[in-house]
Protein backbone atom coordinates (compact mmCIF):
# COMPACT_ATOMS: atom_id res chain seq x y z
CA UNK A 1 0.00 0.00 0.00
CA UNK A 2 2.80 2.38 0.88
CA UNK A 3 4.58 1.59 -2.40
CA UNK A 4 1.39 2.37 -4.33
CA UNK A 5 1.02 5.69 -2.54
CA UNK A 6 4.67 6.49 -3.23
CA UNK A 7 4.35 5.70 -6.96
CA UNK A 8 1.12 7.70 -7.23
CA UNK A 9 2.67 10.69 -5.50
CA UNK A 10 5.73 10.55 -7.73
CA UNK A 11 3.53 10.41 -10.84
CA UNK A 12 1.46 13.38 -9.71
CA UNK A 13 4.63 15.32 -8.96
CA UNK A 14 6.07 14.64 -12.41
CA UNK A 15 2.82 15.61 -14.15
CA UNK A 16 2.63 18.81 -12.13
CA UNK A 17 6.25 19.62 -12.94
CA UNK A 18 5.70 19.03 -16.65
CA UNK A 19 2.53 21.12 -16.63
CA UNK A 20 4.26 23.89 -14.74
CA UNK A 21 7.15 23.88 -17.21
CA UNK A 22 4.73 24.06 -20.13
CA UNK A 23 2.97 27.05 -18.59
CA UNK A 24 6.21 28.88 -17.86
CA UNK A 25 7.79 28.18 -21.26
CA UNK A 26 9.49 31.32 -22.53
CA UNK A 27 10.75 31.94 -26.03
CA UNK A 28 14.16 33.25 -26.99
CA UNK A 29 14.65 35.37 -30.08
CA UNK A 30 16.36 32.46 -31.84
CA UNK A 31 13.40 30.16 -31.07
CA UNK A 32 10.93 32.77 -32.30
CA UNK A 33 12.77 33.29 -35.57
CA UNK A 34 13.27 29.56 -36.19
CA UNK A 35 9.62 28.82 -35.46
CA UNK A 36 8.43 31.63 -37.73
CA UNK A 37 10.65 30.43 -40.58
CA UNK A 38 9.07 26.98 -40.35
CA UNK A 39 5.42 28.01 -39.96
CA UNK A 40 4.92 31.37 -41.63
CA UNK A 41 2.31 31.20 -44.41
CA UNK A 42 4.13 33.60 -46.72
CA UNK A 43 7.29 31.49 -46.47
CA UNK A 44 5.29 28.33 -47.24
CA UNK A 45 3.85 30.03 -50.31
CA UNK A 46 7.35 30.98 -51.46
CA UNK A 47 8.41 27.36 -50.97
CA UNK A 48 5.50 26.27 -53.18
CA UNK A 49 6.64 28.75 -55.84
CA UNK A 50 10.08 27.15 -55.69
CA UNK A 51 8.56 23.69 -56.15
CA UNK A 52 6.54 25.00 -59.09
CA UNK A 53 9.74 26.30 -60.66
CA UNK A 54 11.32 22.86 -60.37
CA UNK A 55 8.32 21.34 -62.16
CA UNK A 56 8.71 23.93 -64.93
CA UNK A 57 12.34 22.83 -65.30
CA UNK A 58 11.19 19.22 -65.76
CA UNK A 59 8.82 20.45 -68.48
CA UNK A 60 11.71 22.19 -70.24
CA UNK A 61 13.84 19.05 -70.06
CA UNK A 62 10.94 17.00 -71.41
CA UNK A 63 10.82 19.17 -74.53
CA UNK A 64 14.11 17.59 -75.64
CA UNK A 65 12.69 14.05 -75.42
CA UNK A 66 10.74 12.37 -78.25
CA UNK A 67 6.99 12.08 -77.87
CA UNK A 68 5.53 8.58 -77.94
CA UNK A 69 1.78 7.91 -78.00
CA UNK A 70 -0.18 4.71 -78.50
CA UNK A 71 -3.74 4.52 -79.79
CA UNK A 72 -6.35 1.79 -80.17
CA UNK A 73 -9.99 1.67 -81.22
CA UNK A 74 -12.76 -0.86 -81.73
CA UNK A 75 -15.95 0.00 -83.62
CA UNK A 76 -19.17 -1.57 -84.85
CA UNK A 77 -20.48 -0.69 -88.33
CA UNK A 78 -24.17 -1.58 -88.46
CA UNK A 79 -26.24 -1.07 -91.63
CA UNK A 80 -25.82 -1.34 -95.36
CA UNK A 81 -22.38 -2.64 -96.24
CA UNK A 82 -21.11 -3.99 -99.54
CA UNK A 83 -20.98 -7.76 -99.92
CA UNK A 84 -17.46 -8.53 -101.14
CA UNK A 85 -18.80 -11.53 -103.16
CA UNK A 86 -21.81 -10.08 -104.92
CA UNK A 87 -20.88 -6.40 -104.71
CA UNK A 88 -24.40 -5.67 -103.47
CA UNK A 89 -25.30 -3.67 -100.36
CA UNK A 90 -26.60 -5.79 -97.51
CA UNK A 91 -27.52 -5.19 -93.89
CA UNK A 92 -24.48 -6.35 -91.95
CA UNK A 93 -22.72 -5.76 -88.66
CA UNK A 94 -18.97 -5.50 -89.06
CA UNK A 95 -16.47 -4.94 -86.27
CA UNK A 96 -13.21 -3.12 -86.87
CA UNK A 97 -10.15 -2.98 -84.60
CA UNK A 98 -7.16 -0.72 -85.17
CA UNK A 99 -4.02 0.15 -83.22
CA UNK A 100 -1.16 2.54 -83.76
CA UNK A 101 2.00 3.99 -82.32
CA UNK A 102 3.21 7.52 -83.12
CA UNK A 103 6.44 9.26 -82.21
CA UNK A 104 7.98 12.62 -83.05
CA UNK A 105 11.07 14.53 -82.04
CA UNK A 106 12.04 18.16 -82.51
CA UNK A 107 15.20 18.42 -84.55
CA UNK A 108 15.34 22.21 -84.76
CA UNK A 109 12.85 24.85 -83.57
CA UNK A 110 14.84 28.05 -83.35
CA UNK A 111 16.63 26.94 -80.13
CA UNK A 112 13.37 27.45 -78.23
CA UNK A 113 13.84 24.31 -76.14
CA UNK A 114 17.34 25.36 -75.10
CA UNK A 115 16.19 28.84 -74.15
CA UNK A 116 13.17 27.49 -72.28
CA UNK A 117 15.45 25.25 -70.20
CA UNK A 118 17.73 28.17 -69.34
CA UNK A 119 14.71 30.27 -68.45
CA UNK A 120 13.38 27.52 -66.19
CA UNK A 121 16.68 27.48 -64.34
CA UNK A 122 16.44 31.25 -63.90
CA UNK A 123 12.90 30.82 -62.58
CA UNK A 124 14.13 28.42 -59.90
CA UNK A 125 16.92 30.82 -58.97
CA UNK A 126 14.49 33.75 -58.72
CA UNK A 127 12.12 31.67 -56.58
CA UNK A 128 15.00 30.75 -54.25
CA UNK A 129 15.98 34.41 -53.95
CA UNK A 130 12.35 35.31 -53.24
CA UNK A 131 12.20 32.65 -50.54
CA UNK A 132 15.39 34.03 -48.97
CA UNK A 133 13.94 37.55 -49.04
CA UNK A 134 10.73 36.37 -47.43
CA UNK A 135 12.72 34.62 -44.69
CA UNK A 136 14.75 37.79 -44.10
CA UNK A 137 11.61 39.92 -43.91
CA UNK A 138 9.96 37.54 -41.45
CA UNK A 139 13.08 37.40 -39.28
CA UNK A 140 13.26 41.19 -39.27
CA UNK A 141 9.59 41.50 -38.29
CA UNK A 142 10.01 38.92 -35.54
CA UNK A 143 13.06 40.74 -34.16
CA UNK A 144 11.17 44.04 -34.20
CA UNK A 145 8.19 42.52 -32.37
CA UNK A 146 10.50 40.78 -29.91
CA UNK A 147 12.32 44.01 -29.06
CA UNK A 148 8.97 45.79 -28.77
CA UNK A 149 7.94 43.32 -26.06
CA UNK A 150 11.21 43.92 -24.22
CA UNK A 151 10.63 47.66 -24.40
CA UNK A 152 7.09 47.30 -23.09
CA UNK A 153 8.32 45.10 -20.26
CA UNK A 154 10.91 47.63 -19.16
CA UNK A 155 8.42 50.45 -19.56
CA UNK A 156 5.98 48.56 -17.32
CA UNK A 157 8.71 48.23 -14.72
CA UNK A 158 9.31 51.98 -14.88
CA UNK A 159 5.60 52.69 -14.38
CA UNK A 160 5.38 50.20 -11.52
CA UNK A 161 8.40 51.78 -9.83
CA UNK A 162 6.77 55.16 -10.28
CA UNK A 163 3.63 53.83 -8.61
CA UNK A 164 5.61 52.39 -5.70
CA UNK A 165 7.48 55.65 -5.20
CA UNK A 166 4.30 57.71 -5.35
CA UNK A 167 2.58 55.39 -2.88
CA UNK A 168 5.49 55.90 -0.50
CA UNK A 169 5.25 59.63 -1.11
CA UNK A 170 1.53 59.44 -0.36
CA UNK A 171 2.25 57.85 3.02
CA UNK A 172 4.88 60.49 3.67
CA UNK A 173 2.44 63.25 2.71
CA UNK A 174 -0.22 61.76 4.99
CA UNK A 175 2.20 61.85 7.93
CA UNK A 176 3.25 65.42 7.10
CA UNK A 177 -0.40 66.52 6.96
CA UNK A 178 -1.00 65.01 10.40
CA UNK A 179 2.04 66.84 11.74
CA UNK A 180 0.90 70.09 10.13
CA UNK A 181 3.96 70.43 7.89
CA UNK A 182 1.94 70.60 4.63
CA UNK A 183 -1.66 71.51 3.86
CA UNK A 184 -4.31 68.86 3.11
CA UNK A 185 -4.41 69.97 -0.52
CA UNK A 186 -0.94 68.49 -1.03
CA UNK A 187 -2.24 65.17 0.25
CA UNK A 188 -5.09 65.26 -2.28
CA UNK A 189 -2.56 65.99 -5.03
CA UNK A 190 -0.54 62.97 -3.92
CA UNK A 191 -3.65 60.76 -4.02
CA UNK A 192 -4.48 61.97 -7.54
CA UNK A 193 -0.91 61.25 -8.61
CA UNK A 194 -1.14 57.67 -7.32
CA UNK A 195 -4.44 57.18 -9.14
CA UNK A 196 -2.88 58.45 -12.37
CA UNK A 197 0.08 56.12 -11.84
CA UNK A 198 -2.23 53.15 -11.53
CA UNK A 199 -3.90 54.10 -14.80
CA UNK A 200 -0.50 54.27 -16.49
CA UNK A 201 0.43 50.85 -15.10
CA UNK A 202 -2.80 49.36 -16.47
CA UNK A 203 -2.14 51.00 -19.86
CA UNK A 204 1.42 49.64 -19.86
CA UNK A 205 0.13 46.15 -19.02
CA UNK A 206 -2.36 46.31 -21.89
CA UNK A 207 0.32 47.51 -24.28
CA UNK A 208 2.59 44.67 -23.20
CA UNK A 209 -0.20 42.12 -23.72
CA UNK A 210 -0.97 43.48 -27.19
CA UNK A 211 2.70 43.31 -28.17
CA UNK A 212 2.84 39.68 -27.02
CA UNK A 213 -0.34 38.98 -28.95
CA UNK A 214 1.17 40.57 -32.07
CA UNK A 215 4.27 38.37 -31.92
CA UNK A 216 2.23 35.24 -31.11
CA UNK A 217 0.04 35.90 -34.15
CA UNK A 218 3.15 36.47 -36.27
CA UNK A 219 4.35 33.06 -35.09
CA UNK A 220 0.81 31.69 -35.60
CA UNK A 221 0.54 30.31 -32.07
CA UNK A 222 -2.87 29.26 -30.79
CA UNK A 223 -2.13 29.64 -27.08
CA UNK A 224 -1.23 33.32 -27.23
CA UNK A 225 -2.46 34.06 -23.70
CA UNK A 226 0.34 32.02 -22.12
CA UNK A 227 2.94 33.20 -24.62
CA UNK A 228 5.93 35.02 -23.18
CA UNK A 229 9.53 35.68 -24.13
CA UNK A 230 12.66 35.04 -22.13
CA UNK A 231 13.88 37.81 -19.89
CA UNK A 232 16.93 39.43 -21.43
CA UNK A 233 18.81 42.64 -20.87
CA UNK A 234 20.17 43.87 -24.16
CA UNK A 235 22.50 46.78 -23.66
CA UNK A 236 23.21 48.98 -26.66
CA UNK A 237 26.77 49.09 -27.85
CA UNK A 238 28.66 50.75 -30.63
CA UNK A 239 28.33 48.53 -33.69
CA UNK A 240 31.48 47.99 -35.79
CA UNK A 241 29.23 48.21 -38.83
CA UNK A 242 28.44 51.86 -38.14
CA UNK A 243 32.18 52.51 -38.15
CA UNK A 244 32.20 51.54 -41.83
CA UNK A 245 31.67 54.27 -44.38
CA UNK A 246 28.17 54.50 -45.86
CA UNK A 247 29.61 53.83 -49.30
CA UNK A 248 31.12 50.54 -48.07
CA UNK A 249 27.82 49.41 -46.55
CA UNK A 250 25.89 50.36 -49.67
CA UNK A 251 28.38 48.58 -51.93
CA UNK A 252 28.12 45.38 -49.91
CA UNK A 253 24.33 45.58 -49.86
CA UNK A 254 24.22 46.02 -53.64
CA UNK A 255 26.42 42.97 -54.03
CA UNK A 256 24.69 40.64 -51.56
CA UNK A 257 21.07 41.65 -51.01
CA UNK A 258 18.51 39.38 -52.67
CA UNK A 259 16.30 42.26 -53.81
CA UNK A 260 18.82 43.18 -56.49
CA UNK A 261 19.55 39.52 -57.27
CA UNK A 262 15.84 38.97 -57.91
CA UNK A 263 15.73 41.95 -60.29
CA UNK A 264 18.82 40.77 -62.15
CA UNK A 265 17.48 37.23 -62.46
CA UNK A 266 14.16 38.56 -63.79
CA UNK A 267 16.12 40.60 -66.33
CA UNK A 268 17.93 37.48 -67.55
CA UNK A 269 14.61 35.62 -67.71
CA UNK A 270 13.09 38.42 -69.81
CA UNK A 271 16.05 38.19 -72.18
CA UNK A 272 15.40 34.46 -72.56
CA UNK A 273 11.73 35.17 -73.27
CA UNK A 274 12.78 37.45 -76.12
CA UNK A 275 15.00 34.73 -77.58
CA UNK A 276 12.18 32.19 -77.29
CA UNK A 277 9.75 34.48 -79.11
CA UNK A 278 12.32 35.12 -81.84
CA UNK A 279 12.84 31.38 -82.22
CA UNK A 280 9.15 31.03 -83.13
CA UNK A 281 9.86 33.08 -86.28
CA UNK A 282 12.35 30.50 -87.58
CA UNK A 283 11.52 27.28 -89.48
CA UNK A 284 11.06 24.17 -87.38
CA UNK A 285 12.10 20.66 -88.34
CA UNK A 286 10.54 17.57 -86.74
CA UNK A 287 11.16 13.89 -87.29
CA UNK A 288 8.25 11.49 -87.07
CA UNK A 289 7.53 7.75 -87.07
CA UNK A 290 4.17 5.97 -87.20
CA UNK A 291 3.18 2.32 -86.88
CA UNK A 292 -0.38 1.06 -87.52
CA UNK A 293 -2.30 -2.19 -87.93
CA UNK A 294 -5.91 -3.30 -88.19
CA UNK A 295 -8.31 -6.25 -88.06
CA UNK A 296 -12.03 -6.94 -88.59
CA UNK A 297 -14.56 -9.75 -88.45
CA UNK A 298 -15.67 -9.18 -92.07
CA UNK A 299 -15.76 -12.36 -94.15
CA UNK A 300 -13.00 -12.66 -96.76
CA UNK A 301 -12.58 -14.28 -100.23
CA UNK A 302 -10.87 -17.54 -99.48
CA UNK A 303 -10.77 -19.02 -103.06
CA UNK A 304 -12.40 -19.01 -106.53
CA UNK A 305 -14.41 -21.63 -108.46
CA UNK A 306 -15.96 -21.92 -111.93
CA UNK A 307 -19.49 -20.64 -112.07
CA UNK A 308 -21.66 -23.67 -112.83
CA UNK A 309 -24.37 -21.51 -114.36
CA UNK A 310 -22.02 -19.64 -116.59
CA UNK A 311 -18.77 -21.59 -116.79
CA UNK A 312 -17.12 -19.48 -119.49
CA UNK A 313 -16.84 -15.91 -120.62
CA UNK A 314 -16.03 -14.61 -124.08
CA UNK A 315 -12.89 -12.54 -123.79
CA UNK A 316 -12.36 -11.88 -127.54
CA UNK A 317 -12.40 -13.24 -131.14
CA UNK A 318 -9.81 -14.63 -133.48
CA UNK A 319 -9.37 -12.03 -136.25
CA UNK A 320 -8.84 -14.50 -139.08
CA UNK A 321 -11.70 -16.86 -138.30
CA UNK A 322 -13.97 -14.86 -136.12
CA UNK A 323 -13.98 -17.69 -133.63
CA UNK A 324 -14.80 -16.67 -130.04
CA UNK A 325 -12.07 -16.97 -127.41
CA UNK A 326 -13.45 -18.36 -124.16
CA UNK A 327 -12.06 -18.23 -120.63
CA UNK A 328 -13.28 -19.82 -117.38
CA UNK A 329 -15.73 -17.69 -115.44
CA UNK A 330 -14.55 -17.78 -111.82
CA UNK A 331 -16.66 -16.64 -108.90
CA UNK A 332 -15.26 -15.92 -105.40
CA UNK A 333 -15.92 -18.19 -102.44
CA UNK A 334 -16.39 -16.52 -99.03
CA UNK A 335 -14.47 -17.82 -96.05
CA UNK A 336 -14.21 -16.97 -92.40
CA UNK A 337 -12.02 -13.99 -91.48
CA UNK A 338 -8.43 -14.65 -90.52
CA UNK A 339 -7.62 -14.81 -86.81
CA UNK A 340 -7.21 -11.36 -85.27
CA UNK A 341 -3.53 -11.71 -84.52
CA UNK A 342 -2.87 -12.94 -88.06
CA UNK A 343 -4.66 -9.86 -89.43
CA UNK A 344 -2.65 -7.58 -87.14
CA UNK A 345 0.52 -9.14 -88.52
CA UNK A 346 -0.67 -9.02 -92.13
CA UNK A 347 -1.97 -5.43 -92.19
CA UNK A 348 0.79 -3.73 -90.16
CA UNK A 349 2.50 -0.71 -91.68
CA UNK A 350 5.24 1.81 -90.88
CA UNK A 351 5.84 5.36 -91.96
CA UNK A 352 8.56 7.81 -91.04
CA UNK A 353 10.06 11.01 -92.32
CA UNK A 354 11.03 14.59 -91.65
CA UNK A 355 8.64 17.54 -91.62
CA UNK A 356 9.54 21.21 -91.98
CA UNK A 357 7.22 24.02 -90.95
CA UNK A 358 7.94 27.58 -92.09
CA UNK A 359 5.93 30.37 -90.44
CA UNK A 360 4.70 32.79 -93.12
CA UNK A 361 1.55 34.46 -91.86
CA UNK A 362 -0.20 33.76 -88.57
CA UNK A 363 -2.11 36.93 -87.85
CA UNK A 364 0.99 38.77 -86.54
CA UNK A 365 0.96 36.58 -83.43
CA UNK A 366 4.65 35.70 -83.59
CA UNK A 367 5.82 39.22 -84.40
CA UNK A 368 3.59 40.68 -81.68
CA UNK A 369 5.02 38.16 -79.23
CA UNK A 370 8.51 39.42 -80.06
CA UNK A 371 7.40 43.03 -79.53
CA UNK A 372 5.82 42.19 -76.16
CA UNK A 373 8.98 40.34 -75.13
CA UNK A 374 11.09 43.41 -76.00
CA UNK A 375 8.80 45.60 -73.91
CA UNK A 376 9.01 43.16 -70.99
CA UNK A 377 12.81 43.11 -71.31
CA UNK A 378 12.98 46.91 -71.17
CA UNK A 379 10.63 46.91 -68.17
CA UNK A 380 12.86 44.38 -66.41
CA UNK A 381 15.92 46.50 -67.20
CA UNK A 382 14.36 49.64 -65.72
CA UNK A 383 13.12 47.64 -62.75
CA UNK A 384 16.67 46.51 -62.04
CA UNK A 385 17.88 50.10 -62.07
CA UNK A 386 15.01 51.20 -59.83
CA UNK A 387 15.65 48.34 -57.41
CA UNK A 388 19.30 49.36 -57.13
CA UNK A 389 18.30 52.97 -56.47
CA UNK A 390 15.67 51.94 -53.91
CA UNK A 391 18.13 49.66 -52.13
CA UNK A 392 20.78 52.37 -52.05
CA UNK A 393 18.28 54.88 -50.65
CA UNK A 394 17.02 52.37 -48.09
CA UNK A 395 20.53 51.60 -46.85
CA UNK A 396 21.46 55.27 -46.56
CA UNK A 397 18.19 55.88 -44.69
CA UNK A 398 18.89 52.96 -42.33
CA UNK A 399 22.39 54.30 -41.61
CA UNK A 400 21.05 57.79 -40.94
CA UNK A 401 18.28 56.42 -38.72
CA UNK A 402 20.75 54.32 -36.73
CA UNK A 403 23.09 57.24 -36.15
CA UNK A 404 20.14 59.45 -35.22
CA UNK A 405 18.88 56.77 -32.83
CA UNK A 406 22.31 56.64 -31.18
CA UNK A 407 22.29 60.39 -30.68
CA UNK A 408 18.75 60.22 -29.31
CA UNK A 409 19.80 57.49 -26.88
CA UNK A 410 22.80 59.49 -25.69
CA UNK A 411 20.62 62.59 -25.26
CA UNK A 412 18.08 60.53 -23.32
CA UNK A 413 20.84 59.36 -20.99
CA UNK A 414 21.89 62.93 -20.35
CA UNK A 415 18.29 64.02 -19.84
CA UNK A 416 17.66 61.14 -17.43
CA UNK A 417 20.65 62.07 -15.28
CA UNK A 418 19.48 65.67 -15.15
CA UNK A 419 15.87 64.71 -14.34
CA UNK A 420 17.05 62.34 -11.63
CA UNK A 421 19.04 65.10 -9.91
CA UNK A 422 16.11 67.49 -10.33
CA UNK A 423 13.74 64.99 -8.75
CA UNK A 424 16.05 64.32 -5.82
CA UNK A 425 16.41 68.05 -5.30
CA UNK A 426 12.62 68.55 -5.45
CA UNK A 427 12.16 65.72 -2.97
CA UNK A 428 14.59 67.31 -0.54
CA UNK A 429 12.81 70.65 -0.80
CA UNK A 430 9.44 68.96 -0.26
CA UNK A 431 10.67 67.08 2.79
CA UNK A 432 11.75 70.33 4.47
CA UNK A 433 8.61 72.15 3.43
CA UNK A 434 10.18 74.47 0.84
CA UNK A 435 7.97 73.20 -2.02
CA UNK A 436 4.50 71.77 -2.41
CA UNK A 437 3.38 68.35 -3.66
CA UNK A 438 2.52 69.69 -7.11
CA UNK A 439 6.12 70.72 -7.75
CA UNK A 440 7.33 67.35 -6.45
CA UNK A 441 4.82 65.52 -8.63
CA UNK A 442 5.91 67.49 -11.68
CA UNK A 443 9.57 66.66 -11.05
CA UNK A 444 8.79 62.99 -10.54
CA UNK A 445 6.64 62.85 -13.69
CA UNK A 446 9.43 64.36 -15.75
CA UNK A 447 11.86 61.88 -14.23
CA UNK A 448 9.57 58.96 -15.08
CA UNK A 449 9.09 60.23 -18.62
CA UNK A 450 12.86 60.48 -18.96
CA UNK A 451 13.18 56.84 -17.86
CA UNK A 452 10.59 55.75 -20.41
CA UNK A 453 12.27 57.79 -23.12
CA UNK A 454 15.62 56.18 -22.33
CA UNK A 455 14.07 52.71 -22.65
CA UNK A 456 12.37 53.67 -25.91
CA UNK A 457 15.50 55.14 -27.49
CA UNK A 458 17.52 52.17 -26.28
CA UNK A 459 15.46 49.57 -28.14
CA UNK A 460 14.94 51.89 -31.08
CA UNK A 461 18.71 52.14 -31.45
CA UNK A 462 19.20 48.36 -31.01
CA UNK A 463 16.69 47.57 -33.75
CA UNK A 464 17.95 50.21 -36.20
CA UNK A 465 21.51 49.01 -35.74
CA UNK A 466 20.31 45.48 -36.50
CA UNK A 467 18.74 46.80 -39.71
CA UNK A 468 22.06 48.31 -40.82
CA UNK A 469 23.89 45.09 -39.93
CA UNK A 470 21.21 43.17 -41.81
CA UNK A 471 22.02 45.09 -45.01
CA UNK A 472 25.71 44.53 -44.28
CA UNK A 473 25.13 40.76 -44.34
CA UNK A 474 24.99 40.01 -40.59
CA UNK A 475 22.10 37.68 -39.58
CA UNK A 476 19.27 39.17 -37.55
CA UNK A 477 19.71 37.02 -34.44
CA UNK A 478 23.50 37.32 -34.34
CA UNK A 479 24.76 39.26 -31.32
CA UNK A 480 21.26 39.28 -29.83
Amino acid sequence: MNKWILKTGLWVFLCSAIQGWAQTKTWTLRECVDYALKNNISIKQSELDLQNGRVAKKDAIGNFLPTLNASASHSWNIGLNQNITTGLLENQTIQFTSAGLNSSVAIYNGLQNMNQLKRARLTILAAQYQLNKMQDDVALNVANSYLQILFNKENLKVQQEQLVNDEKQLLRASEMVKSGMIPRGDLLDAEATVAADRQRVIAAQNTLFLSKLSLAQLLQLDDFRNFDIAEANYEPSLSPTLAESPETIVKKALGERVELKIARTNLEAADRDLKISKGALQPSINGFYSFSTRASNQRRISSFTVDPNNPTNTIGFVPSTGEAVLAPNFIPIQGNPLPYFDQFSQFKGNSFGVQMSIPILNGFRSSNAVTRARIALERARTNEKQTALDLERTVYTAITDAKGALQAYESAQTALNARKLAFEYAKERFNVGLSNSFELSQAQTLYTNAQSELVRTKYDYIFKVKVVEFYFGIPIVEKL
